[in-house]
């Protein structure tokens, strides 16, 4: 969203904070993040052993490097693994398909959003909710109300939500010996447009960031570097829930070394 980490610090003060219109937000007290951002500061990072193993090599090349730069910056590198990976996905998946579901079914041309033209009631409902969403937000829809149908319920998302507390206890136990974890933004780089047509493949693209989601973490994503031919490597930060200072700061540092480095 911005070019630099100070101007992320400046943008996340102006729209950070309780909104009492907002039932999803927290209501803690906040301060200045771009007037604290401390260069100086050394942090204990993790990197997750068992993440970097499903990344592309390049992927995997420019992560060393930039373990390297931080070390190198004075900070603490320390190795963990996480054991629920493989469950992220699928995890991630039948949460946010039946919130989404949920979540939309108020757009229904009458009350909210898009009205579309029509003749009667039935053929309202029908043309809103066709022409007002897109391919994938049908198929999100369609998802999130199978898995919150009866008989569905169980086997599906409640297993998830437990899978959504399991993950997010393991971050918590990471968190109580470190300060943030680098992680991959994405297991390679970004694909050319419209070479990827099958969903599942798109969805495996996410293996980095939907656990983040799940547990209700801050993380920044930045530039590292590129590859051969060209194309932008980016790598992550994640920080404790509601530690956004330290991301901030990590990053800051991360990013300042990276330029020196050059």
């Amino acid at each position: 969203i911005t070019q630099n980490i100070e101007d992320a610090a400046i943008l996340y003060d102006a729209i950070a904070g309780y909104d009492p219109k907002d039932s999803t937000s927290a209501d803690l007290e906040t301060s200045s993040t771009a007037e604290q951002l401390d260069l100086s500061r050394k942090l204990t990072i993790a990197v997750i052993d068992n993440y970097i193993s499903e990344a592309s090599p390049e992927i995997q090349e420019a992560y060393t490097q930039t373990v390297a730069v931080l070390e190198k910056a004075g900070h603490t590198i320390v190795h963990k693994n996480m054991s629920n990976t493989k469950y992220d996905i699928a995890a991630y998946y039948i949460v946010a398909t039946a919130e989404a579901a949920t979540n939309l079914a108020r757009f229904d041309g009458v009350r909210y959003g898009r009205r579309a033209v029509s003749e009667n009631l039935e053929e309202l409902y029908y043309k809103t909710r066709s022409e007002g969403f897109g391919e994938e937000v049908k198929r999100r829809i369609l998802l999130g109300n199978f898995v919150l149908s009866s008989g569905y319920y169980d086997a599906y998302y409640l297993k998830a939500q437990k899978v959504r507390h399991l993950i997010r206890d393991e971050f918590t136990k990471i968190f109580d010996e470190v300060d943030l974890i680098l992680s991959p933004v994405a297991p390679s780089v970004a694909p050319e447009i419209g070479s990827i047509q099958d969903p599942l493949e798109m969805y495996k693209s996410d293996m980095y960031t939907i656990a983040i989601n799940l547990a209700g973490l801050p993380a920044l994503s930045l530039p590292v570097g590129s590859n051969a031919a060209g194309m932008p490597i980016g790598l992550q930060l994640i920080g404790n829930a509601f530690d956004e200072q330290t991301v901030l700061d990590g990053a800051y540092s991360l990013e300042q070394s990276l330029k020196q480095s050059k």
